[in-house]
């Protein structure tokens, strides 16, 4: 499976860690910066990330900045991307069972990298379970 991965400059040292598990757990990791901790525009990665999922170069993506809210705002603009903050482990189960969710949206200043490791098990192992979660997931396409 290939991971989008990206971040702001509030997230790099967590992107790095998760880059890491990544590889150790057998993912392959396409790494959408930034690189550094130079003040960066979290719109710019997101979206990056976001089209490299609705485009199907990448499976799924992982986004971090401060809270995880900016990057799953701008993540959730393109067509096709149900991006979900997730700030427990449980929360990502679910995401990924009743929200069909391909981004995973991570909070960099709030989370420590214990936490997130967890949170991303639970991700990779849930699985959508359709039924009547599809019926409200394919009602979330934007209407224009």
């Amino acid at each position: 499976m290939n991971i989008a991965v990206g971040s702001d400059h509030a997230g790099v040292e967590l992107k790095k860690a998760v880059v890491s598990w990544l590889e150790q757990n057998g993912y392959e990791v396409n790494d959408m910066g930034p690189y550094s901790e130079a003040s960066v525009d979290y719109p710019d990665y997101a979206r990056k990330v976001a089209n490299a999922v609705a485009e199907g170069i990448c499976d799924q993506g992982i986004l971090l900045c401060g809270t995880g809210i900016g990057v799953s705002i701008a993540a959730n603009k393109v067509k096709g991307i149900r991006a979900a903050l997730c700030c427990n482990p449980e929360f990502a189960t679910l995401a990924r069972q009743h929200n069909n969710a391909n981004i995973i949206c991570l909070s960099a200043r709030f989370s420590s990298k214990e936490l997130i490791e967890t949170t991303l098990q639970n991700w990779f192992a849930a699985d959508f379970e359709g039924g009547r979660h599809e019926l409200r997931v394919n009602k979330i396409e934007p209407c224009c």
